[in-house]
């Protein structure tokens, strides 16, 4: 999407992370912002929480890579609005990605006044280990 503006830097997503969502400190970190696009790192990619037999990094921690990176996405456009949730996630496994970090690309498609639809890859954007298409719903200004 062209002449996006971005409302929130990587810091200020990463304090807004911190404030409403503990479970994931220290597991993902905001890597850029900007142009329409975000991209967040799972830096926790070796634990054994997130690896699944035969050593490869699970469906379930991609999808929440997924998931935070277009979370993240939605709310560096219209601002810090916690209670913008998911309708829709669908995600595409192709590769095994290797034990470590991961990193996921998200990019805005279309956003509207109450929903955001955004493009996600996850690894190399040449070779993507997956590829997830997001929807958010976003609350009226009534209801944030």
């Amino acid at each position: 999407m062209k002449n996006v503006e971005h409302v929130m830097t990587a810091a200020q997503l990463e304090a807004l992370a911190r404030a409403h969502f503990a479970q994931i400190e220290g597991l993902m970190e905001t890597t850029h912002v900007g142009g329409g696009h975000v991209r967040v790192r799972l830096v926790d990619g070796t634990s054994e929480r997130h690896l699944r037999p035969g050593g490869t990094v699970s469906g379930p921690t991609q999808m929440m890579l997924a998931d935070t990176a277009a979370y993240f996405l939605v709310l560096s456009l219209v601002g810090p609005v916690p209670l913008a949730v998911t309708t829709h996630l669908s995600i595409n496994f192709m590769r095994k990605p290797a034990p470590g970090p991961l990193e996921a690309d998200a990019r805005i498609l279309k956003l509207g006044k109450r929903l955001a639809v955004c493009d996600v890859l996850l690894g190399d954007p040449e070779a993507p280990v997956a590829h997830a298409q997001v929807t958010y719903s976003i609350p009226p200004p009534d209801h944030r």
